[in-house]
């Protein structure tokens, strides 16, 4: 049975290298708090003025300014700043957060989408960084996929002790 990395790298068509290529650089030292903020301010913008409604309503129970806070805390903590997020909110456990999220193929889609758009706007990102930056974004994002489908064939499943027992019936 392949990974869950193993099915990112498939889906997403990058490497567990190239996806964690954002490791041999600080970017965050690099960047600095400000471009982050101003990326995920961006991206939110985006997601929340989407003309596709079925994208707009996944946001709709998130007020935008604590999505834009915790994504760029995130990537703060992630891409070598400060741990953030983890102070605010504890471990990022990024499958079990987007867990009440219908994370599917079609929705990493749109995401990446509207992420390729803020990074390309944000004119203090260099190319260098924006190539690492979506090369981890288009492998998590499809992480987030594979996550979403294990919840979705385990659902049922009380706990993963009772994983190999047949169900109640």
């Amino acid at each position: 049975m392949q990974s869950l990395q193993e099915k990112a790298s498939q889906w997403s068509g990058v490497s567990q290298d190239d996806a964690f290529g954002i490791d041999s650089t600080n970017l965050f030292q690099k960047l600095g708090l400000q471009t982050f903020i101003n990326l995920s301010t961006n991206f939110y913008n985006r997601v929340y003025d989407d003309e596709e409604e079925w994208f707009r309503s996944i946001f709709a129970n998130s007020k935008k300014e604590e999505a834009i806070q915790n994504q760029y805390e995130f990537f703060v903590q992630r891409m070598g700043g400060p741990p953030l997020y983890s102070q605010r909110k504890g471990h990022p456990a990024l499958i079990g957060r987007h867990r009440p999220f219908p994370v599917t193929h079609q929705a990493a889609e749109r995401w990446l989408h509207h992420m390729q758009q803020a990074l390309d706007s944000v004119t203090e990102i260099d190319a260098d960084s924006k190539t690492k930056m979506m090369n981890f974004f288009r492998h998590t994002a499809f992480f987030l996929v594979a996550g979403d489908e294990l919840k979705s064939r385990n659902q049922g499943v009380p706990c993963k002790h009772g994983a190999n027992k047949p169900a109640a019936g």
